[in-house]
Formats: structure tokens, C-alpha cells, sequence
């Protein structure tokens, strides 16, 4: 999709589809929207009424207007409910159409001006923007038969508008191609994204910009004594990377430090998966993927935040040389761990590469992982959990989530969680029992953050999605790319 702003009267503007926007209840016309009525003599009030459009959020209706105007066809998106009309739904709308318009093969989508008393128009273009880019994409880099690319304009009322349009529709621009970026990665085939080839992404995406890249590959991470990250993936052919990139502006606020999971496929290891479960694991490095493509879009936004990460990847594969329940491994801030599950390896990856961010001294530390099934069963494939031991900082992302069109849960970590993760033989086992699974996890990997604030963010229930359950025009089946959204909004929030 292209996207560009242009100064023009909707009703007078040629393009294959003009978008309007209702509120519901029944539809209400009003704007621009009664305005176009007008020019077609009570026609588009007709057809909404003959069609029983309520303008439920994100449902269209095409109606072809037969030369009345210079639009070949409107599109009637539903906003919803006045009163319980968010930003979100307007993504959820440029979405819905843009992906309605491309389904039907037409190019030309252009977007009225949208006023709304609580937003400026930067805001509402980016939001705009956001939506139409994620709302078409499509991964059919091996397919035949690719997608139709539609060209979509956002329209202006006059050049002092244009400005500003064009500066929400550059930042929507950056977040919707991070997040599609992350979606690319995930939804690449095992045999082709292995860790080494998400190291050589990490190195092209950081060519021509600031951002400084490290790769530690096995005989690196053995000298600095990451044995959990060696220890999960010690059977594959294909070694384990750890990725490090830094962003640093000239005179940062603060450092922030993330942390991905980069399980570029989990087969269990020993203790083996079920085939169905099995079927979705290239997406196990959906962490890691959020935090390279938030790294990657960190120079065209130029936040004033140091922003360091460490993107731990493996393959967890089985082999003479898996590592087996029973096993005990150093972590790489002294902290020895006995393994009671060789299919809750994230959280050995993640322990490493988190007790190497905290060595940097950052103000806090997250860290994204695809890490547990207690934390999809827990919300369905609506939200990701959250859980931390700084309450200001899970609130800031909390919050940062909410503006960005994600949603963040916030799960407790009692105590008790930890006493459940006792081994007799080490520091602390790597898995307990089911019962609070998604707590225990985490309160695993709180153990290698140094004291510093940290939260943790357990993506798994949203960040592949493989039913029907969860999809939305804005969060497609596949990878969705959840997180990059939410990282890049906390980022470069204003404090």
C-alpha cells in the first residue's frame, strides 16, 4: 500500500472508493457523510436503511454511485457507539476498509477529513494510517499469487491541515511497517529464519542508522558463561545467536532495556510436544521479533531514551546433545538452575540474556516472550499478560498499551509462586507445577533482573494468531505483531 495527503473536496475527488465513517445506533449521516447524501439525492440514506446498516465498529457496505460523483463506489464503515468510540476503532475502520477495497481488487481509497473534538488531526492520521497498512498485509512472499496493492489518500481541507496530516501519517506510517515487519519474521518458514539468519536481519536493519549491532555466537557465549542459552540449543545444527543493538541519542532521559525471546522453532526438546502443538512453533521467536522491529524503527521516531536489547536465538531441537530433565545449568549471573521440563526453555534464554542487560545498569528492563499456555488460557486471544516487580513502570505500560490499540493485563507474583519454583539440587528449577504457570515463569526470570525494574510481557496468547478467535481487519490470522505497538508508543511518550 501506498499513502499520501491531498488537499481536496471529498465530494468532488476521483478515486475508485471514498470511506465514510458512521456512528450507530441506527447509522447517522452527518458531516461529510450527509453531505455526500445530499449530492446523491437521499440515495446513500436509502441503501443504509434497505440494508439495515447499524454501523456496528468495522462493518462495511459498498454502494456504487453510477457517475453521481466522481468516487466510483462509496464505503460505509461502522464507528460504533458515539460514546464508547476510541482511537482503536478508527484503526479498526481504515482497517476494515482498506482491507474490503483490496479484497475487491479496486486501488484508488481515499479518506475524508475526520474531526473529532478530542483528537488533532496528526493523531487521527496516524491512527488512519496504522490501520490500513496493517489492515492489508498479507505474507505471500512464497506464494504465486500476490496481493492486490491498493493506493490510499488521505484528504485535507486545506494546506495548514495537509501539514499535520502528513506528520501523523509519516509516524502511523514507521509503526504499521515495524509491526508488519515483525509479522514477516514470524510467519518466515523454520528452514529459512534459523538464529543465524535473524542476526543477518539484525544487521540489515541497523545498516545506514545509528543503531549499533553485536552477534555472540557459541564460542562467545561460552567464554562469558551463558549456559542456558547454549544449553537449549545445544542439539540443533543450527547454533545459538545472541543479538545485541543499542540506540543512543545524543543526551538520553533514561535507558530502557528489552529483552525477546527468539525461539526460532520449539520442537520440546526431550520432553517432546504433541504434533498439533507443534504445528505454530516457528512463531516461538514473536518476543524477539517485536523487539528487533521496535529497535529497527526507533531512528525514524528519535525518542530522546537510550534504548539497549539483547534478542536471545535458538532452535530448540532433540538430539544427543538436548539437554535432559534432571540437568543443571549455570546462568550467566551465577545463578544455577535444574531442569524439570526441557519444553519451558524461553525462560532459560531469556534469564541470560535479561542478567546481561542488568549487568548494563539500565532504569529497567522488559522483556517480551511467547512464554507459557497458563497465560493463553488465562485470557484467550485477546490480551498479554503482564507482571513486574515496579508498579510505576507495568502502570506506564500498561497505560502506553491502551493508546496504541493493544491491551496488557497485569497478573500478580506472590511469593509463593517462587517457593514453588524450589529445586532440591540448585538455585531454582526451571518449572513447577500448571496452577499459575504464566506467574511462575516469569517469577523464574525475575530472579537474573538484578533488582533493577523489570516487567515481563507474555505475549503468547496474541502473538499468533491460527483461528478465527481473536482476528480482527487490524490484527489478521498469523503473526500479528503485538508488542511492537505498545514498545515504540512507551518509548517515545512524553513524560
Amino acid at each position: 500500500m501506498t499513502v499520501r495527503v491531498t488537499v481536496a473536496d471529498p465530494t468532488a475527488h476521483r478515486c475508485d472508493v471514498l470511506a465514510l465513517g458512521v456512528f450507530g445506533g441506527p447509522a447517522r449521516l452527518e458531516g461529510i457523510a450527509a453531505k455526500v447524501d445530499h449530492a446523491l439525492g437521499g440515495l446513500l440514506a436509502r441503501v443504509l436503511h434497505e440494508e439495515q446498516f447499524t454501523a456496528e465498529a468495522g462493518k462495511v457496505v459498498f454502494l456504487h454511485t453510477h457517475g453521481r460523483l466522481p468516487a466510483g463506489r462509496l464505503a460505509v464503515v461502522g464507528l460504533g457507539d458515539r460514546d464508547a468510540f476510541t482511537m482503536d476503532r478508527l484503526r479498526l475502520a481504515a482497517a476494515s476498509v482498506a482491507r474490503a477495497t483490496s479484497g475487491r481488487r479496486l486501488t484508488r481509497l481515499a479518506f475524508p477529513p475526520f474531526q473529532h473534538r478530542d483528537w488533532e488531526p496528526a493523531a487521527i492520521a496516524a491512527a488512519r494510517t496504522q490501520g490500513a497498512l496493517m489492515g492489508t498485509y498479507s505474507f505471500t512472499k512464497y506464494r504465486k499469487e500476490k496481493g492486490h496493492t491498493v493506493h490510499l489518500e488521505l484528504l485535507a481541507a486545506n494546506r495548514a491541515e495537509a501539514a499535520a496530516v502528513e506528520a501523523g501519517c509519516r509516524r502511523g506510517k514507521v509503526v504499521a511497517d515495524a509491526v508488519n515487519y515483525a509479522r514477516d519474521l514470524v510467519n518466515e518458514p523454520t528452514n529459512i529464519l534459523t538464529p543465524d539468519a535473524l542476526a543477518a536481519h539484525a544487521r540489515r536493519a541497523a545498516k545506514g542508522t545509528k543503531i549499533k549491532v553485536q552477534v555472540w555466537g557459541p564460542s562467545e557465549l561460552k567464554k562469558r558463561g551463558m549456559e542456558l542459552i547454549m544449553a537449549v540449543g545445544g542439539a540443533s545444527a543450527h547454533t545459538p545467536r545472541l543479538i545485541l543493538l543499542e540506540y543512543a541519542p545524543p543526551r538520553p532521559k533514561r535507558t530502557v532495556a528489552l529483552a525477546g525471546k527468539g525461539v526460532t522453532f520449539d520442537s520440546g526438546g526431550l520432553d517432546l510436544k504433541p504434533a498439533e502443538g507443534m504445528a505454530t512453533m516457528k512463531g516461538d521467536m514473536a518476543g524477539a521479533a517485536a523487539v528487533l522491529a521496535t529497535m529497527r524503527a526507533l531512528p525514524l521516531l528519535a525518542p530522546q531514551v537510550r534504548v539497549t536489547a539483547a534478542i536471545a536465538a535458538v532452535e530448540n531441537a532433540v538430539g544427543s546433545r538436548a539437554m535432559r530433565p534432571g540437568d543443571v545449568f549455570r546462568g550467566v549471573n551465577g545463578t544455577t538452575v535444574e531442569i524439570t521440563n526441557t519444553d519451558a526453555e524461553g525462560r532459560l534464554i531469556l534469564a541470560d540474556a535479561v542478567a546481561h542487560l542488568a549487568a548494563g545498569a539500565p532504569s529497567e528492563i522488559v522483556d517480551l516472550a511467547t512464554l507459557t499456555g497458563a497465560a493463553s488460557v488465562a485470557l484467550g486471544p485477546y490480551a498479554a499478560a503482564l507482571m513486574g516487580t515496579d508498579q510505576a513502570l507495568m502502570d506506564r505500560l500498561v497505560a502506553a498499551a491502551g493508546r496504541a490499540g493493544e491491551r496488557l493485563v497485569p497478573l500478580p507474583l506472590y511469593e509463593e509462586y517462587r517457593q514453588a519454583m524450589r529445586s532440591d539440587v540448585a538455585d531454582i528449577k526451571n518449572s513447577g507445577t500448571r496452577p499459575g504457570g504464566a506467574q511462575k515463569g516469569a517469577i523464574f526470570i525475575r530472579e537474573f533482573a538484578g533488582g533493577i525494574p523489570w516487567a515481563h510481557v507474555d505475549i503468547a496468547p496474541v502473538a499468533y494468531l491460527d483461528k478465527e478467535e481473536g482476528t480482527t481487519a487490524v490484527q489478521p490470522k498469523g503473526a500479528s505483531g503485538y508488542g511492537v505497538r505498545t514498545l515504540l508508543e512507551y518509548l517515545t511518550a512524553r513524560d
